[in-house]
């Protein structure tokens, strides 16, 4: 039996929203954006409701972040006084505005606590239970390893396009 159209369409805003919250950021914004995605069609602040069942203040404010980041254009239409919102649909360049994304303040700061933590434990400055101080170390190291990992990406990206490559489908190809 086919799967309905709209249970696909559910599936696929959900695992965005999944994949929202992996990157840090609110599962609505990842909802908002899969719903845009694969409309055809430029949605109101009011379709976008209808269609997420999230709150219109929260869609106002996730899609402003979402403009921001270059992930959503606003346009209106002629004799309609409503913003209309699609997704950007160019994978590469959604990448890279969430990749520049990672160098906010807010993100930053984040990571300079695990950083701290990091620290302390190396340091041996932390008492308690030695096997749970050891998992602790060790979980925390990893998410430091993680968190240096995506700098470098994201710091090559930045450096690739500044030097003038602009299309990372087409650097990909060339290191496969």
């Amino acid at each position: 039996m086919a799967k309905k159209l709209s249970q696909v369409k559910q599936d696929f805003t959900e695992g965005l929203s999944q994949i929202s919250r992996f990157w840090g950021f609110p599962k609505g914004m990842g909802a908002i954006f899969a719903v845009l995605y694969i409309s055809p069609i430029p949605l109101s602040l009011d379709e976008i409701v209808e269609q997420t069942g999230l709150t219109k203040g929260a869609i106002s404010t996730e899609v402003r972040t979402l403009a921001r980041m270059g992930l959503v254009h606003r346009s209106s239409k002629l004799a309609d006084r409503k913003d209309y919102y699609e997704a950007e649909n160019d994978f590469y360049k959604s990448i890279r505005s969430i990749l520049k994304e990672r160098q906010n303040s807010e993100f930053d700061r984040a990571l300079r606590s695990v950083q701290e933590t990091l620290k302390e434990l190396e340091a041996g400055s932390v008492s308690g239970d030695e096997a749970e101080v050891k998992f602790i170390h060790e979980r925390i190291k990893a998410l430091q390893e993680f968190f240096d990992a995506i700098d470098t990406l994201t710091s090559a990206v930045i450096k690739l396009e500044s030097l003038g490559f602009k299309n990372v489908k087409t650097i990909l190809s060339v290191l496969k």
